[in-house]
């Protein structure tokens, strides 16, 4: 759901839309704004947002177009707000939220019901947030809000030893054989963050699922799931008036509560920092990372500009230098993960351990080249157009809508579409370069790598990670 708005990693791009960006003259901002494509109305994707007496924030995101609705209801409670003791229970509630409610005790029942109307009901848990969501016909909005409103508000929390085994399976995917973590993301967020609550693992460790108890549960649920932590986004054919309507009906009767609070992050640790996880695979996986700052900061259209530029389609540079040109790597990725006070630009994929250092060598080479070399115009142009109609194409997709405003909302950086088209685009090369020059440096970096590795693949690794000259000290 959240997908539309921040540039989230290990998301496969179509390729870029090929144009005569070389008529544009280079260097004169006013013909630089005439490239943006036309857009298909004005005042697009819009949203109506309005407040329920309870603090309960609800947004609506007309598009009479479109045949499909989508209704997404956003908690700012995830794992940053737990404690290391009970690390893993905005998981396991949200899982028990959809083994039944007063209204639906049945699961298949309350499944059912949300199908019958075109529906399906799904739900995910993040560091920072978490949301329950459904698509539904238009005319069953209301059918949609009644079953995530009793889902929400009145859970009957049952089955959790059920449950519990079925979220153990799912922390296996993360862990070895011998239950050491070995999921990159995982790994460079503890670099990252250390002990501070952005660096525990989202699901938690087996040792605390096993710990967890229906009060824990039952009192997370108390605190966060309230009017003042909590956002309504639907989008589609549907009018403000009946969602809010509808809102109330389902949604008013909860308790405003007290809004989530952030502990403020560590800054970014001194590196250069290198993880290494032997384990047993065919492919060596890689994680490199460096700072971003939040969405509302003054340079994050300019992180936005280099992750395009990075990899956005085969004709972007990581891809081209590293996969296409080269042929070291098969899965290869740029993306940033943002919180409401942090981030970090990351570059992860996959490849033979054999050509894991001169992978390393490459991505650090190309990123180096950013703040090295100016950008030339007609690039960044490219990647800013780019931006404009990947958001044009949200507005043909409910999911794509309810996604950018509600997870907008509930982090506290709500922005429209042509205004973050408009940050983007006053982007020049010349921030590309100064940009790139403050974050891609080796002071910054902090390097994961899970795979096979001898004692000389370690020393090489170590080596390349703190001599390298493909970046600045």
């Amino acid at each position: 759901m959240r997908q539309p708005r921040h540039e989230i990693r290990r998301k496969r791009r179509k390729l870029l839309p090929q144009k005569a960006d070389a008529m544009i003259r280079a260097g004169d901002p006013r013909q630089r704004v005439a490239a943006r494509p036309r857009r298909p109305r004005e005042n697009w994707g819009e949203v109506h947002r309005s407040v329920l007496s309870n603090g309960l924030r609800v947004l609506t995101a007309r598009a009479p177009g479109l045949h499909s609705a989508m209704i997404a209801l956003y908690v700012r409670a995830g794992s940053r707000h737990e404690t290391a003791a009970r690390n893993g229970v905005s998981h396991f509630l949200e899982h028990l939220f959809f083994r039944g409610s007063v209204a639906w005790p049945d699961t298949v029942a309350m499944n059912a019901a949300v199908e019958s109307a075109g529906g399906s009901l799904n739900g995910i848990t993040a560091r920072d947030h978490g949301c329950y969501y459904t698509p539904i016909h238009p005319d069953e909005v209301g059918t949609g809000l009644a079953i995530l409103g009793d889902l929400i508000r009145r859970p009957l929390l049952k089955e959790m030893d059920v449950e519990r085994e079925v979220i153990l399976e799912e922390i296996l995917d993360e862990v070895d054989a011998d239950g050491r973590d070995i999921d990159p993301d995982n790994l460079s967020k503890r670099i990252v963050f250390g002990d501070h609550p952005l660096g525990y693992k989202i699901a938690g460790t087996p040792e605390i699922v096993r710990r967890i108890s229906r009060s824990d549960v039952r009192a997370h649920h108390q605190r966060f799931y309230s009017g003042s932590n909590l956002v309504l986004a639907v989008a589609g054919p549907v009018r403000a008036s009946d969602v809010e309507e509808l809102a109330e009906e389902h949604l008013g009767r909860l308790p405003r509560g007290k809004a989530s609070t952030d502990l403020a992050p560590p800054p970014w640790p001194g590196g250069p920092r290198l993880e290494l996880v032997d384990h047993d695979d065919a492919q060596a996986e890689f994680s490199v990372s460096f700072p971003c700052p939040p969405e509302r900061h003054p340079d994050y259209p300019v992180h936005l500009c280099i992750r395009r530029v990075l990899d956005d389609g085969l004709s972007s540079r990581l891809p081209f230098e590293i996969v296409e040109r080269r042929g070291l790597a098969y899965s290869l990725h740029a993306g940033i993960d943002t919180f409401a006070d942090a981030g970090m630009t990351v570059v992860d994929g996959a490849c033979a351990p054999r050509k894991l250092p001169r992978v390393l060598e490459e991505v650090l080479r190309v990123l180096g080249q950013l703040a090295e070399q100016p950008m030339p115009e007609e690039e960044l142009l490219r990647v800013q157009r780019r931006h404009r109609m990947t958001l044009a194409f949200s507005l043909d997709s409910a999911a794509d809508l309810a996604g950018w405003y509600g997870a907008g909302e509930v982090l506290s950086a709500p922005e429209s579409f042509e205004e973050r088209c408009r940050r983007v685009e006053r982007v020049t090369p010349a921030d590309v370069q100064r940009v790139a020059a403050e974050t891609f440096r080796r002071r910054n970096l902090v390097a994961v790598v899970v795979g096979p590795s001898g004692r000389r693949d370690r020393t090489a690794l170590s080596r390349l990670v703190t001599t390298t000259t493909a970046i600045p000290t």
